[in-house]
């Protein structure tokens, strides 16, 4: 359960093309807490021990607790049973009158009680379930003897360097002589469900052709099938596997509620089946529940979750290790399996097709594969990084990574870049180096500090904001001001650019991202789940995590957030970040001629004339007026 907050706004609002711009509907940021230093079952194993260890192990004792704790879990499943409340979300709203309520894949909002009750431990989170239902069969699937073949499921890992899952497969299929067999479950009712971008199923896509080919020389064959319904992707794998001879299914975890309970769920089906399912951390560098805070807690606030992050990483380098790549079938897997390394990868699902021209122009602008990640890392370490602090928030800069699509898509491993990263400031410690080499870690960290929030807050993957008090803000929603802001139209030139820059490559700077966030839900007073919703469907590198605590944190409503009284001013930002115009006269085209510092204002600095003769629109709110409405808005909430 990645995104599930908005129904598709462009069946109720056409994204209009701008001028010279052809519109593209595509699919959307004093004491050092404790880490553990044993190692514990959410830890990877040391490098010399390859298989890695998964959430349970043999020697687990016994389970009485953990059943208990399981049924628990089956009388809170969130995706049984709506939440109280005549409409909705228990606290009296009618989320049926909401353009985001989508009833096809989500029970509705649940009550501002119910995420209590998950914080306070009576309903258990699912990544815990998943870890106590792994624990609880490790006998069983221990005693699991190998089949014809160790099957590895490739889903956000889409590499072969540096995966956690996938070194474990191979390890076991190399010790007992048997093959290794790569698959892949396309869902057309998964990708709705999440609103995942057309852009990131093309790249998607590419980087199977190429994880295909690279496979291939190792004679490791990958499978790739689209199964309509995304209820049936668990039995469909389970499916395959029996009918290859294989005994054993490696995966890596997804940490969002839906995946964790399928996994919870396939680890009984497959030991009914007589497979072993075993789920390993791969996505983060630290696993999520392995830090917290001296109280036992774990943090809410990223200042603290980074020290220790990093003081965990310095005393536990082993959960950097890297994993080695798969070791090559034999010979004979080729005419084993002939079929599906002659086998043609089915056509991209028909709800995330995009023209010929489109997918030519973003081949060019993202390259697709692992070794392009890995390519581009490493000239960003060689070029940038030492200036990345000063001057990653410019947005006409070429001062960033662009890497978030590999990590999105797993064609990069996080852990490969902090190691690189760290191995550039020639030092061991993940704190250390350059003050550009600390700034980027620290950015890589911010990713794997919201998947720890959302494992350990899982209501934010069901329609509530991290301060789940903030839902009874009451937002607007004018069909007129969401027009131009997703049409970057809305006469503020800096939030134009980002917008056009969005909807022409499919990505936007992070600076930019806050800017447009801040702007839709403290001028526009527009809920950030349409914001959330429309960045999922058009960005490339849509993360669930990531852009949830983005848009939390801009709208004031998320975890660690901008206090809600600081509000963006749209011409102060312009002004720091873009001094000069030049990332505006790129991407707004009426405003190229515009001279001087009337770039940032038009009609508000002497160039009313020559911006409107050009076609621009003039400004869409009064910030002033704005800004006091919005600390109205929240002093009430």
């Amino acid at each position: 359960m990645r995104i599930r907050p908005l129904i598709r706004l462009q069946t109720l609002l056409p994204i209009r093309p701008l001028p010279g711009h052809q519109s593209v509907s595509r699919a959307f940021i004093h004491n050092i807490p404790q880490c553990n230093r044993s190692r514990s079952v959410f830890e990877m194993a040391p490098k010399r021990k390859v298989e890695s260890e998964p959430l349970g192990s043999p020697a687990t004792k016994k389970h009485a607790s953990s059943a208990r704790f399981l049924q628990k879990e089956e009388q809170h499943d969130d995706s049984r049973k709506p939440a109280a409340g005549a409409n909705g979300d228990g606290n009296g709203h009618d989320l049926t009158s909401y353009p985001f309520y989508q009833p096809e894949y989500y029970p509705k909002e649940m009550s501002n009680q119910r995420c209590k009750d998950y914080i306070d431990g009576k309903i258990p989170k699912p990544i815990e379930v998943l870890r106590k239902t792994q624990e609880s069969t490790a006998s069983k699937r221990a005693a699991v003897k190998v089949g014809d073949a160790v099957v590895h499921w490739y889903k956000r890992d889409l590499r072969t360097h540096d995966n956690r899952a996938l070194a474990a497969a191979s390890k076991i299929a190399s010790d007992n002589k048997v093959p290794l067999i790569c698959v892949y479950l396309a869902s057309p009712e998964d990708y709705q469900a999440h609103f995942t971008s057309k852009l990131r199923v093309d790249f998607e896509f590419r980087t199977l052709e190429i994880l295909r080919g690279d496979l291939a020389q190792k004679n490791i064959p990958l499978y790739v099938e689209t199964v309509s319904a995304r209820k049936n992707v668990p039995s469909r794998l389970l499916d395959l596997c029996q009918e290859w001879g294989a005994r054993h299914l490696y995966c890596n975890m997804e940490y969002e509620v839906d995946e964790l309970r399928r996994e919870s769920k396939m680890t009984k089906m497959a030991l009914e089946r007589g497979i072993a399912f075993d789920v390993q951390h791969d996505d983060v560098c630290v696993p999520p529940g392995k830090l917290s805070t001296g109280a036992g807690r774990q943090f809410s606030v990223y200042s603290p979750w980074y020290r220790a992050w990093c003081a965990c990483l310095n005393a536990q380098p082993q959960l950097l290790s890297e994993s080695p790549p798969p070791n090559a079938n034999p010979e004979s897997a080729r005419s084993k399996f002939k079929e599906i390394f002659d086998m043609k990868f089915p056509p991209i699902p028909e709800n995330k097709r995009m023209s010929k021209d489109e997918q030519q122009k973003f081949e060019k602008f993202w390259p697709a594969g692992e070794q392009e990640g890995l390519s581009r890392l490493d000239k960003f370490l060689s070029s940038r990084i030492t200036k990345y602090k000063d001057a990653r928030n410019f947005p006409a800069m070429e001062s960033t990574a662009k890497l978030s699509v590999h990590f999105s898509a797993g064609t990069l491993s996080a852990r490969t870049a902090v190691r690189m990263a760290t191995a550039k400031g020639g030092t061991k410690k993940v704190d250390g180096g350059s003050e550009g080499i600390k700034g980027w870690i620290s950015e890589v960290a911010w990713r794997d500090f919201y998947k720890h929030v959302m494992a350990w807050w899982p209501f934010v993957c069901m329609y509530k904001p991290f301060k789940y008090e903030t839902s009874d803000i009451k937002w607007e929603f004018d069909p007129a001001l969401w027009d131009k802001w997703v049409n970057g139209t809305t006469g503020f030139p800096i939030v134009d650019a980002a917008l056009r820059q969005m909807r022409d490559m499919g990505w936007m700077h992070n600076r930019c991202r806050m800017i447009v966030a801040s702007f839709l839900t403290k001028d526009l007073l527009i809920d950030w789940r349409h914001g959330e919703r429309f960045f999922m469907e058009h960005l490339i590198d849509g993360d669930f995590a990531s852009n949830n605590g983005g848009w939390g944190f801009s709208a004031s409503t998320g975890v660690d957030p901008q206090p809600y009284f600081r509000i963006f001013n749209p011409l102060l930002q312009s002004e720091k970040f873009d001094a000069e115009g030049e990332y505006i006269r790129k991407w707004v085209k009426e405003l190229r001629d515009i001279k001087g510092k009337a770039i940032h204002d038009p009609y508000g600095r002497g160039a009313a004339k020559e911006a409107e003769r050009a076609g621009y629109p003039r400004p869409c709110v009064v910030h002033s007026e704005r800004r006091a409405k919005a600390l109205a808005m929240y002093k009430k909430e």
